[in-house]
């Protein structure tokens, strides 16, 4: 069909109607901006988000925008799943205690393999192909996470009291030097961490990489820590999202049995993270497109944010 001066009239009012949308976002973005404006914002990467085409390329393009918007973004990666996989095709026994990973010499190489091999790299790639630049670390480069063995104590059912567990090498951190890190604030350079750290001798160890995460915002004393999971954050009894809680409020959810499973460590960790100065930490979905943009620029948010008691 040819134009006429009417159709051109009703697809330059649709263009303009789109165009006012798009800035109408960006103005509502703006306090936002403002707020983070030359902060740290540790990000936890993790979940089935990271397994996906789609979705690694939006969390690039998020991490970008961060930075490119004055924002220093630190960005600290899981990948149980693929350890399991390339464990699997190495025909090397995988064994879990309280969810943790039992982790002797020879499993202790495949991590260190894969996490700070395969994994990190391609996140460096991704963010290099949405116009950033990444450089992939591990707690172990100039002594950024110094760990020690990590307890854990079961019950024995045959004795009825608790005993020690020895998970092998897992590591919990002890120290986090934050001197490297600091050397990328307000750079064009966002760092991906691999959770592997190393004791005072050297020896590597397979660290939690929410518990990775949490031990370097609260060393930064970052404006927010972001730990992406696979649900979408915090439910009370009734299964219903909480959208905020107080560190009184988490220990309330662990202590009464609401939060189970695998919530338990989440919030433990934003709990010690929050004590150590960390101004807020917020569980959310990273399965949701752009969820980090979400949580961040917008007033809805997209998660749970766990907050000092005096806030």
């Amino acid at each position: 069909m040819t134009d006429t001066p009417e159709n051109n009239d009703i697809t330059l009012s649709f263009s303009a109607r789109e165009w006012l949308r798009t800035a109408k976002t960006l103005t509502e973005a703006l306090p936002y901006l403002q707020r983070y404006d030359k902060k740290q914002i540790v990000i936890k990467y993790g979940g089935h988000a990271m397994g996906d085409a789609k979705r690694s390329a939006e969390f690039a393009q998020d991490v970008v925008l961060l930075k490119q918007c004055g924002i220093d973004p630190v960005v600290v990666h899981g990948g149980g799943p693929q350890i399991a996989e390339m464990l699997k095709r190495l025909d090397i026994p995988s064994q879990f205690i309280n969810g943790l990973r039992v982790t002797d010499e020879a499993t202790m190489k495949i991590v260190q393999m894969v996490l700070a091999g395969s994994i990190n790299k391609d996140i460096v790639s991704a963010i290099g192909a949405q116009g950033g630049y990444a450089v992939g670390l591990c707690g172990k480069d100039a002594q950024l996470i110094t760990v020690k063995p990590l307890k854990v104590y079961v019950n024995d059912p045959e004795t009825k009291q608790e005993k020690l567990i020895d998970l092998g090498f897992v590591g919990e951190p002890e120290t986090v030097n934050t001197t490297l890190l600091d050397t990328f604030n307000g750079s064009d350079i966002v760092p991906i961490i691999a959770p592997v750290g190393a004791d005072a001798q050297g020896q590597p160890y397979n660290i939690n990489a929410d518990t990775a995460a949490g031990a370097i915002a609260g060393g930064l004393k970052a404006k927010r820590l972001l730990l992406l999971t696979d649900v979408a954050g915090v439910k009370d009894a009734e299964g219903q999202l909480i959208e905020k809680l107080t560190v009184s409020e988490a220990q309330a959810l662990i202590a009464s049995g609401v939060a189970s499973g695998g919530m338990i460590p989440k919030l433990e960790t934003c709990i010690k993270a929050v004590q150590e100065g960390v101004s807020g930490v917020v569980i959310l979905d990273g399965r949701v497109p752009h969820a980090v943009l979400l949580e961040l620029f917008t007033n809805h948010g997209a998660g749970t944010l766990v907050v000092p008691d005096c806030s």
